[in-house]
């Protein structure tokens, strides 16, 4: 309960910074949000003085900061510069293409990066041989390069899938987001792959799992009680650092696919100076980051007692 607690605070800092840095870094960014709303034109001292009264820029820096925190802890982002519209609704229309997008591509590593991890790592001979050189592959190839590739095949070629949007409803949402999730998975699936059979290989050639065979131990029952959960301690915070990974990926395929999600949003805000909507999703980002880390850390005191007696010490 203590490990528990101490990284939820760790990650309620971690926040907090991140949240100071990610306003900070807007506001020193060049240009301003009053240039952005007169569009260029020529407008009078009184008009931008009346701009940056309604949205609070002649406040102090902490002042500007404090009010956005308070306001971000209650659930409002804010209102958009660029359409006026709610920050909240923005992400919520959006956000769920993201997040399917984003949990179809871990379970795609999850199951095949370390499915054939372990498949490579236990046996010999023509399927390691077939595992190294698909991983191989799939990391040299570029997440946009394998987006183009696959919609040239699947889509365009043999027309099994859609080329462009987020589809309606669960099921179309699938099976539009097959590809991109397919695209934004692979170059993980590879790494998660490649380590996961080193990690097996390793602990298939330890003492113990030698000296379990040699009392007599079945070969299958050492392989699941001492190999695979042993060599799961490196391979879950590989998985996790690449899962986290998959969030600020995942703009590229959004980008390739036309999909509806928050990486456009996000490229559009930056490029209109919408501070409102970079901030909300920078923080959504962190945030994510942050609680995708606390699940890996507590998976890895699952897996292994002893890091969770070390940690609270």
């Amino acid at each position: 309960m203590m490990f528990v607690l101490r990284r939820m605070l760790a990650l309620a800092g971690v926040l907090v910074v991140s949240s100071f840095l990610v306003f900070a870094a807007m506001y020193a960014a060049p240009g301003s949000p009053e240039n952005f709303l007169v569009q260029g034109r020529t407008v009078s001292p009184e008009v931008l003085a009346a701009i940056r009264e309604q949205y609070s820029l002649d406040d102090p820096f902490f002042v500007r900061f404090w009010n956005w925190l308070t306001q971000v802890l209650q659930g409002n982002f804010g209102q958009s510069l660029a359409n006026r519209q709610d920050v909240g609704s923005l992400l919520s229309e959006r956000l769920p293409t993201t997040l399917t997008l984003v949990l179809m591509a871990a379970l795609i590593i999850v199951i095949f990066g370390i499915g054939l991890g372990v498949i490579a790592g236990t046996r010999d001979g023509f399927v390691d041989k077939l595992v190294i050189l698909g991983s191989n592959l799939g990391f040299a190839i570029p997440t946009f390069f394998a987006a183009l590739i696959l919609m040239s095949i699947f889509s365009v070629g043999l027309g099994w899938f859609p080329v462009f949007g987020s589809g309606t409803g669960f099921f179309d949402r699938i099976w539009h987001l097959t590809l991109p999730a397919i695209a934004l998975a692979l170059p993980s699936t590879a790494v998660v792959a490649r380590i996961t059979r080193t990690a097996i290989r390793e602990e298939r050639d330890s003492e113990h799992a030698v000296m379990a065979r040699a009392r007599g131990v079945p070969r299958s029952l050492v392989l699941r009680r001492h190999v695979v959960r042993n060599s799961m301690l490196p391979v879950s915070t590989v998985v996790g650092v690449h899962i986290a990974g998959l969030i600020a990926g995942s703009f590229v395929v959004e980008y390739a696919f036309t999909l509806d999600g928050i990486g456009t949003l996000l490229v559009n805000a930056v490029q209109k100076k919408d501070f409102a909507v970079v901030q909300a999703i920078a923080i959504i980002l962190v945030a994510a980051f942050g609680i995708i880390n606390l699940l890996v850390d507590l998976l890895y005191a699952s897996i292994d007692p002893r890091v969770r007696e070390v940690r609270t010490r």
